[in-house]
């Protein structure tokens, strides 16, 4: 084990009866394994700095006329891929093969420890691709993915006819406005998470349009996780991917970026992950999202901006119906 793990293992123990105490519900494998995805999941092999790792996909055939193309998915980080379970449907209708993957690190896929990298998640899905024989997909990419699909499109170009970005984090460098925080801190404070507070997060962090109980359910994938024997591994798996992300930016990256790429974001979306630490004159300035898509659009070759009104983080599940609408037009052309 890594120093991390033994820095860490005295705090976890110090922690671990918080977090039983506020869990009420049936365990759950930090693989998701008793959880269940809306489609049969497969895994790809993978060699990772001489680890064996498995990355987890649902790969669902066209149930529509088959247009000859692959959809690719790429989750957000506090997600499973099996919350694109009505994209998957209606990019299936559509007639398109889909893909959607659990990156390493997340949902049902292996969890080793960090640091984990942009480049290393892009030649895991390349890889993937590689397996399955499909050499160009259509990208459609949340959150956290929205920066993997940016330094995908821009690693491997040829890979990826349409990218679509929905509310992509890192349109802002947090180097620029959020000070380095600690692993320590960081597992401190994932081990101090609250099922009020993880659901505040969600509901208000991410200013989410959507029923509690949908809220809630994603709450308690993460509650069922904290009763895991093995919910310290997944811990730190959970950091290094905050640490990926305040330390590798894309947003410089995005004029070059010829892929024809469509930005769709929530106007209530001002989601900033590390904004907590930053100073107050800092926080301010951090979030502006849509502006920011706008912005960055403006400077590249072939983008443009769609602005859902009243929706925050995940205009999927917020505005199902206008989402795939808009996806399916755009991938559709020409």
């Amino acid at each position: 084990m890594t120093r991390l793990l033994f820095a860490s293992l005295a705090l976890l123990a110090c922690l671990a009866a918080p977090v039983l105490a506020r869990a009420a519900a049936e365990p759950l494998g930090i693989a998701l394994e008793n959880y269940p995805y809306p489609f049969p999941v497969a895994f790809t092999e993978l060699l990772i700095d001489g680890h064996a790792v498995r990355q987890a996909y649902m790969d669902v055939a066209p149930s529509g006329n088959p247009n000859g193309r692959v959809a690719l998915l790429f989750h957000g980080r506090n997600f499973p891929s099996s919350y694109w379970q009505d994209v998957i449907k209606g990019l299936a209708l559509d007639g398109y093969r889909v893909i959607a993957t659990d990156q390493i690190g997340f949902g049902k896929s292996s969890k080793p420890e960090g640091p984990y990298s942009f480049d290393q998640m892009a030649r895991n899905s390349a890889q993937m691709l590689d397996q399955l024989g499909i050499k160009q997909v259509d990208l459609v990419a949340h959150s956290m993915g929205g920066m993997l699909a940016a330094r995908f499109a821009r690693t491997y170009p040829e890979r990826v006819r349409r990218l679509v970005l929905e509310s992509p984090i890192g349109l802002e460098d947090y180097r620029f406005t959020v000070p380095p925080v600690t692993n320590e801190r960081l597992i401190e404070q994932e081990m101090n998470q609250t099922e009020a507070g993880y659901f505040k997060f969600l509901k208000v962090g991410y200013s989410l349009d959507l029923p509690d109980s949908a809220i809630q359910r994603l709450v308690d994938i993460r509650q069922r996780l904290a009763l895991s024997g093995e919910f310290h591994r997944w811990v730190l798996s959970f950091i290094a991917s905050y640490q990926m992300i305040h330390d590798q930016p894309v947003v410089h990256e995005y004029p070059l970026i010829k892929t024809p790429t469509l930005f769709i974001m929530g106007a209530n979306d001002h989601n900033a992950p590390g904004r907590p630490f930053a100073a107050p004159d800092q926080a301010a300035k951090m979030g502006f999202n849509a502006d920011n898509a706008k912005a960055i659009a403006a400077t590249m070759p072939n983008a443009r901006v769609t602005v859902y009104e009243g929706v925050g983080h995940i205009p999927h599940l917020e505005r199902p119906e206008p989402f795939l609408n808009d996806v399916k037009f755009f991938l559709d052309a020409p």
